[in-house]
């Protein structure tokens, strides 16, 4: 059976059932209470003392107890109706029920002190108020939670009481539960006893009945949630940091971040100093750190209007010495709390002694330094400062504030990380870029490149090359992916451009030849045999100032735009051909005609890419911003800067903010040469003519006052011609063109077959043609046709 208490064995009558039904044990109780002597009672079956006919309760869920009112028969054979309750004996010997029956209700002798004693005792804050809700009585922790003796407020209601709208609210709630029985949890903020702040509790209203069922007060029991509460608020401020904080991978963004999110919610001034970073790269530990130290302000925030604490503005930088938190803190390399607080740096440059004096009166009283560290390394320290919220730093806090700093140091850490490298793949991509543009007779071209405003550096690039012929190449494109390695890509491809623009392969076939190098590169960037995410799309164009004709493919780029003289701009239509790394995919050129000044509109799609507006809408966009304003009625439009052009594209279509993407926009407006200054022989068969054709060219070079170079280029010309009839085949053609800086000479005939300087020895009678041509002229070589093949030397017409 269970333990003995001698004092208290008499209120329970007790026997053990076993899995037979048979009494096994009886007590004292049990024989007052049916007559039976425990011999009498032990060892015959249970079910002998029921009534028959009556109900027996069955175990509730699990089988581990039951309970209910059941009919006995005494001893004498009088029926008795008693509650009984039973437990399964699992755990003890023989297993079984043990069943018990209470004696009597009615309190022992003390029972109501005991009672008062209990509750008076109990850290649960109790009050119980009449049924007019006047108080009756308190126990003490309900009276420290007043903060008023008991014989003083003793008939008061809670609101005469409390004296505030809470008291008020609480009050009609204490009524509604009287009106109606019913009990009411309600939360609410008070401020308890001689606190100077309110905080949450939970308040339970009981309705207090007698013995008929009707009430007659209420019973009153106050939870202190303060922790609770503020366990709550600290979630939600860890929570809220890890979405406000780092929003962006700018430094002095994600600064003042960390601020906004401690103050108010846990300190009343907070700012953000950081330590400039190394040339390196990397941070700074601890340990390698000695005061006074130079930091960089990053940010601060303020309860109070104007920041009145803030000696040092954003980007300012400050002298902190040994004693003050930010240095102390580095040093140590831990938080550091302080309620004496010492002046915090030498007074900065610019800054008046009245400023000083009204953080003095402010009435700083704790602060709080904790330093940012990341990685391994210290990048600053943050300082929160009390004055206006009355308590101090609890370790809580610092708890706190080291969980939020460690998230914006991480943060901090990123976005100084993104920002070197972005300066990196920026200067590596401006290097990579054309400083400068080419002067040359052909066209005149204005550019601008933009990288991302957010993003990483990307891969766009444009340019222009003089080609043979005074004609002139121009080229953009755009690498997939941004930083380092697309800026890298970006200056392989503009490289290879320019040496495949050199040899004068035709835009489709150059486009050709770029798209294996792509497949290259791709290839070698993979690892283990796979593939590497690599591709480009480029748009090149070859224009021929003597035609005036212009060739272009593209690569997957968007097509270019052009705004011939008198006429409104419009989109050129293009083969779009495939993106550049695909390989296999065949690419097709397109000629058009260019009157004199159209201008060329090349760009990237950075350009055009707007989450504001589709594709068709921003190149109607570009056009009206190349157009310019419209000219006056009945007079012609005036030539207008390509530069200020270029400005005006860009101010129209990218937002405000500046592009998601990089951007390259190339314009150029053509000219074309005048008869006068282009002459074509056409050279027959005959060396014996050779000497005619030199004289010619004489003639024709003092006819336009560049008698100086005749004697040059009338060995030149005699070379390229000889060759040709010698070794070239019909028909052929000599030209001369030139501008006020170059003479360029051009032989022509039907041969593919393409010279090449050879040593000649010392006894051979040829072979040294091509060597003179190239140690005569500025520049030579040759390029193909569709007819064939053309040499040509460029003369440079300008005094060394």
């Amino acid at each position: 059976m269970s333990p003995v208490h001698p004092s208290g064995e008499a209120a329970t009558a007790r026997a053990v059932v076993d899995d037979h039904g048979l009494l096994v044990e009886w007590n004292e109780p049990a024989r007052r209470l049916l007559g039976y002597a425990p011999g009498e009672a032990e060892g015959r079956p249970a079910a002998e003392l029921l009534v028959p006919g009556g109900r027996v309760p069955s175990p509730g869920p699990g089988g581990a107890r039951w309970s209910g009112t059941v009919e006995l028969r005494r001893r004498d054979g009088h029926p008795l109706s008693l509650w009984l309750l039973a437990h399964r004996r699992r755990h003890e010997p023989g297993g079984g029920w043990l069943v018990l029956a209470p004696l009597g209700s009615a309190p022992p002798a003390g029972h109501d002190r005991l009672m008062r004693m209990a509750t008076a005792r109990s850290p649960c804050a109790i009050a119980v108020w009449d049924e007019d809700l006047r108080l009756r009585d308190v126990n003490d922790a309900m009276g420290e939670v007043i903060g008023l003796p008991l014989e003083r407020i003793r008939g008061l209601r809670m609101s005469e009481i409390g004296g505030k709208p809470e008291a008020d609210a609480l009050e009609r709630r204490a009524r509604e539960v009287l009106d109606t029985g019913q009990a009411r949890d309600v939360r609410t903020r008070l401020r308890a006893g001689v606190e100077e702040y309110a905080h949450g509790w939970l308040v339970r209203l009981t309705p207090l009945t007698d013995g008929d069922g009707r009430v007659c007060g209420v019973s009153v029991t106050a939870h202190d949630l303060a922790e609770q509460d503020l366990a709550q608020e600290r979630l939600q401020l860890v929570n809220e940091a890890s979405v406000r904080i780092g929003t962006t991978l700018d430094v002095r963004r994600t600064a003042q971040e960390l601020a906004d999110v401690c103050v108010p919610a846990l300190a009343d001034f907070v700012s953000v100093d950081l330590l400039d970073p190394p040339a390196d790269g990397a941070a700074p530990r601890p340990d390698t750190l000695t005061a006074p130290l130079t930091l960089r302000r990053a940010a601060h925030r303020s309860v109070t209007p104007g920041c009145p604490q803030a000696l040092v503005e954003p980007g300012q930088s400050g002298l902190y010495p040994a004693h003050s938190p930010q240095a102390a803190c580095l040093v140590s390399g831990r938080t550091t709390v302080r309620t004496d607080v010492p002046g915090p740096l030498t007074e900065p440059p610019g800054r008046g002694r009245a400023r000083a004096a009204r953080a003095d009166g402010l009435g700083v009283h704790s602060t709080m330094a904790v330093p940012i560290m990341a990685r391994g390394g210290t990048l600053g320290v943050a300082v929160l400062t009390r004055y206006r919220r009355p308590e101090p730093f609890t370790p809580d806090d610092v708890l706190l504030a080291e969980e939020i700093t460690a998230r914006a140091a991480v943060c901090i850490d990123n976005a100084r990380r993104f920002s070197r490298e972005r300066r990196t793949a920026l200067a590596l991509q401006r290097s990579l870029l054309p400083r400068t543009l080419p002067r040359t007779a052909a066209l005149e071209a204005a550019s601008r490149y933009l990288p991302a405003a957010r993003a990483g550096v990307g891969g766009d690039w444009f340019d222009v090359i003089p080609l043979s012929g005074m004609r002139v190449a121009m080229v953009v494109g755009d690498v997939v992916g941004q930083g380092v390695p697309a800026s890298a890509t970006m200056g392989r491809l503009r490289t290879a451009v320019r040496t495949l623009a050199d040899i004068d392969l035709a835009p489709d076939e150059l486009l050709t030849h770029l798209d294996d190098l792509v497949v290259r590169l791709s290839r070698d960037a993979g690892q283990e045999g796979t593939t590497g995410e690599m591709g480009a799309t480029c748009l090149y164009a070859v224009y021929d100032p003597v035609s005036r004709r212009c060739t272009l493919a593209r690569a997957g780029h968007p097509a270019p735009v052009m705004m011939a003289p008198g006429e409104p701009p419009r989109e050129i239509k293009l083969p779009s051909g495939p993106p550049l790394g695909l390989g296999g995919l065949p690419f097709e050129s397109a000629e058009i005609d260019l009157p004199e000044g159209t201008v060329l509109g090349l760009y990237t799609d950075g350009l055009i890419d707007s989450p504001e507006r589709d594709a068709d809408s921003s190149r109607r966009l570009l056009c009206t911003a190349l157009a310019g304003a419209p000219a006056a009625p009945g007079s012609e439009p005036a030539p207008f800067s390509l530069d200020d052009a270029c400005a005006r594209i860009l101010h129209t279509l990218l937002p405000r903010g500046g592009a998601a993407d990089d951007v390259a926009l190339l314009l150029a407006r053509t000219h074309g040469l005048p008869a006068s200054q282009i002459v074509t022989w056409e050279i027959p068969a005959a060396p014996a003519l050779v000497a005619e054709i030199r004289r010619q060219v004489v003639e024709q070079l003092e006819v336009r006052g560049l008698s100086e170079t005749a004697f040059t280029a009338e060995l030149v010309v005699s070379e390229l011609v000889t060759n040709a009839i010698r070794y070239g085949e019909h028909p052929i053609r000599l030209r001369l063109v030139h501008d006020s800086a170059t003479l360029i000479l051009e032989v022509s005939d039907s041969s593919h077959t393409a010279p090449h300087l050879r040593r000649a020895r010392t006894y051979d009678e040829g072979g040294r043609g091509l060597l003179l041509v190239a140690q005569l002229t500025q520049r030579w070589g040759s390029r193909h046709t569709t007819d064939g093949k053309t040499i040509w030397a460029e003369l440079s017409l300008l005094e060394e």
